[in-house]
């Protein structure tokens, strides 16, 4: 019994334990790249806009229209993206289906092959793929997995990923331009606003890296730090020409 009880509890710990990150990121990793690139782009552009030394209103309307440019841009572009390789996928399963309907032996026969390809006995291969083969849409969703590592039931939407992109861009544009649009002059708030962004957005990120959330933190701080310095330096010397 004291046996049982001992290899239960290394059962237990190792369920416990035995855990991975995502490593796709889920709807994590686009929603924080989303928002970072936002903040950084927008962020960048202002700090430009004001080492140019123009007025607030157009400081504001600068934030206000890179802002609106930038996220229906990113939803514009993740639409087509994701639409295009849905579109590529659904084509492909098609041309699955129709094999598997025109010449169904020969397709048990290969999913056969690529178990025993992978170490499993020969007859046995072939008697799990008899046994998988017997419901065509579970034939097609294991063929879709291994020759072309998806999976038919869970493909992306281009709306969602759309909707997704434009909000969390817009979210993190938001940052800079809103201590300007509560009535803020100089440039220091909106700096402030945005690298408490920048670090946060980073520090989130952390959690589908193996990086420490202060580490990625910091690298993402002084990455739009940078980006911003320069376009500022670029805006005051066009300003300083150009005036």
């Amino acid at each position: 019994m004291a046996i049982i009880e001992t290899e239960a509890t290394l059962h237990e710990a190792h369920r416990d334990n035995h855990t991975h990150r995502d490593v796709n990121g889920g709807w994590l990793r686009p929603a924080v790249f989303g928002a970072m690139d936002g903040l950084v782009s927008n962020l960048a552009l202002m700090t430009g806009v004001v080492g140019g030394a123009v007025s607030h209103q157009t400081v504001v309307i600068t934030g206000l229209a890179g802002l609106a440019a930038g996220a229906f841009s990113m939803a514009a572009g993740e639409y087509t993206s994701v639409a295009s390789q849905r579109e590529l996928v659904e084509a492909e399963l098609d041309v699955e289906r129709r094999e598997l309907r025109k010449h169904p032996e020969d397709e048990e026969q290969e999913l056969a092959s690529l178990y025993a390809a992978r170490g499993v006995d020969a007859e046995l291969a072939r008697e799990v793929a008899r046994q998988l083969s017997r419901d065509p849409e579970q034939a097609l969703e294991i063929h879709a997995r291994e020759e072309l590592g998806i999976d038919p039931g869970d493909l992306p939407s281009p709306l969602v990923a759309a909707v997704s992109s434009f909000g969390s861009f817009a979210l993190g544009a938001l940052l800079p331009v809103l201590p300007f649009l509560l009535g803020a002059t100089a440039l220091w708030p909106a700096l402030l606003l945005a690298f408490f962004g920048l670090f946060g957005c980073g520090a989130v990120v952390a959690r589908v890296t193996a990086r420490t959330w202060w580490f990625s933190g910091l690298r993402q701080l002084a990455l739009g730090g940078a980006a911003a310095g320069v376009t500022y330096a670029l805006g005051t010397l066009f300003g300083t020409v150009v005036g």
